[in-house]
């Protein structure tokens, strides 16, 4: 239940860069027991917002307010962390910065007092105990850092901001390492946190998580207030339209067709052997008219399958086989060639040439081909008919194909390399996290052009961490847990419970724990 009382007040925050206005006249209110989802695509001005909020950033314009007691609220002084974390407010980042060689506890003391003082360390004991019995943050504060799981580190950022009195607690997409169940011990703790008066500013992009713990919802768009909404009053489509300012289609998967094996890897290993994010003995295929979902906690091994798919590494023990040969050397113009298409994970860094043209990116990795040159001379001509025509199918938004790609937003140049890999009618399609930061809208687009490759004859993997886009796209899930791959089978037999266990390497069912 939450106070009339505020802890927190925004008012009127602009922040600009140069031209580009980030945030514009955006006020905000979080009360005391409340907890408020953050929403907007990439590039909204979420995290220039809580940087502003956190002093890492000064304002142009607006105030910052948190309350000093009864009615009483205080300016905070702009670009000041110290005052921030005095005033109470607490910020939990997607990357955690904890020292991996101390123990739970004395990263939780770290900054705060002096690590030696013995009768310093044991009134720090009793009093973080006190907050895990309050909290229901359960984590062993004598184990080194480098020993905890995922979540249990992520706990330990938590009790580090309450251990310093912190009255609002920011957390910048705190499920995207976790699995499901840690999800949800991860939504009990905030629901116990608010219970007792904390207030939490929850950023996300996950929809079913927003209605699932949050209170009230705010959305931006474009540096500025889209609007509001009561979380019992919302639904995922409301939301989505709130996001992208209009009504968001739908995309439906019915069943593929699944044809031949293109790809196949017969007890692959790649990396250190014993490194988390190498491959242990990894067996799988993937098929024609067949998309295939890669579920996993980041950091298992997922970057490895992609370099192999990609043509940058090839096993170091085990078989990987194209259309039935063996692939025995990183050579990616060959795979290319043979009808294997990416979409990376870092798109601005993998994904385009920045101070290259769209045309020209939008050719590149095919520009010796027959179609883009002739008698060994590059038909400038052809790219760029090519790439009108794609900007125009894709719709990709940008000044022409002439314009530098680095002018592009994320979501446009997502769109830029979707043009690229799916002109060309590709065999293999590596799609990795194909829709990551970009708007309700673009992923429906990016969702409906992979599920038309698939029922064109394309084999597609799709490397996501959101179990959402997962459901649904995938006809076929793959779990990956420690550099080993589980074959999870089709995803009408799956539910997200089965696939989380899977994530954190329980190999049994619910129902086989149950029994």
């Amino acid at each position: 239940m939450t106070s009339h009382t505020p802890l927190l007040s925004l008012t009127d925050i602009t922040k600009r860069f140069g031209t580009l206005i980030a945030n514009n006249a955006i006020s905000l209110d979080l009360h005391q027991g409340e907890i408020l989802a953050l929403l907007g695509e990439n590039g909204a001005g979420k995290t220039t917002l809580m940087n502003i909020l956190f002093g890492h950033y000064v304002q142009d314009e607006g105030t910052v307010r948190v309350a000093a007691g009864g009615d009483v609220m205080t300016t905070l002084p702009p670009g000041s962390p110290g005052a921030a974390l005095a005033a109470g407010i607490g910020m939990v980042h997607q990357h955690f910065t904890l020292a991996e060689n101390l123990s739970g506890l004395d990263n939780i003391r770290l900054g705060t007092e002096p690590l030696l003082s013995f009768g310093r360390r044991h009134a720090a004991r009793a009093k973080v105990e006190k907050i895990i019995t309050e909290s229901g943050l359960d984590v062993d504060l004598d184990r080194r850092v480098d020993g905890l799981t995922v979540g249990e580190k992520q706990r330990v950022e938590i009790l580090k901001a309450l251990y310093r009195d912190a009255r609002v607690l920011i957390l910048d997409e705190p499920t995207a390492v976790l699995t499901p169940q840690e999800a949800e011990g991860l939504f009990a703790v905030l629901r116990r946190l608010a219970a007792n008066g904390l207030g939490v500013i929850f950023i996300s992009h996950k929809l079913g998580e927003v209605l699932a713990v949050s209170h009230r919802i705010m959305v931006l768009r474009a540096g500025e207030q889209a609007g509001e909404l009561v979380t019992a009053q919302a639904d995922r489509r409301a939301i989505a339209d709130l996001m992208v300012g209009k009504a968001v289609a739908e995309v439906t998967r019915t069943p593929g067709a699944r044809g031949r094996a293109l790809v196949e890897f017969q007890s692959v290993s790649l990396g250190k052997p014993g490194h988390r994010a190498a491959l242990h003995g990894v067996s799988f295929d993937l098929r024609a008219g067949e998309v295939v979902g890669l579920a996993g906690v980041s950091g298992n091994g997922q970057s490895a399958i992609a370099a192999l798919i990609s043509g940058l590494a090839v096993p170091d023990s085990g078989t990987m086989r194209l259309y039935g040969d063996p692939v025995t050397r990183a050579d990616p113009r060959r795979l290319v060639a043979a009808g294997v298409a990416r979409m990376p994970e870092d798109r601005q860094h993998d994904g385009v040439v920045g101070t290259m043209s769209v045309a020209d990116n939008i050719a590149i990795e095919e520009v010796r081909s027959p179609g883009f040159s002739r008698y060994g001379f590059i038909d400038a001509k052809a790219i760029r008919a090519r790439a009108t025509a794609a900007i125009a199918a894709y719709d990709v938004r940008c000044p022409g194909p002439d314009a530098e790609a680095r002018l592009l937003s994320g979501g446009n140049v997502q769109k830029l390399i979707l043009a690229r890999v799916l002109e060309r009618a590709p065999r293999v399609i590596l799609a990795n996290q194909p829709t990551r930061g970009l708007d309700i809208g673009a992923q429906a687009e990016v969702h409906r052009r992979i599920i038309a490759a698939r029922d064109r004859g394309a084999a597609v993997l799709v490397i996501s961490e959101d179990l959402d886009e997962l459901f649904a796209l995938s006809d076929r899930f793959l779990v990956i847990h420690a550099g080993e791959i589980t074959d999870a089978g089709p995803a009408e037999t799956l539910d997200r419970a089965t696939v989380g266990l899977l994530m954190a390497g329980q190999t049994h069912t619910p129902e086989t724990l149950a029994s």
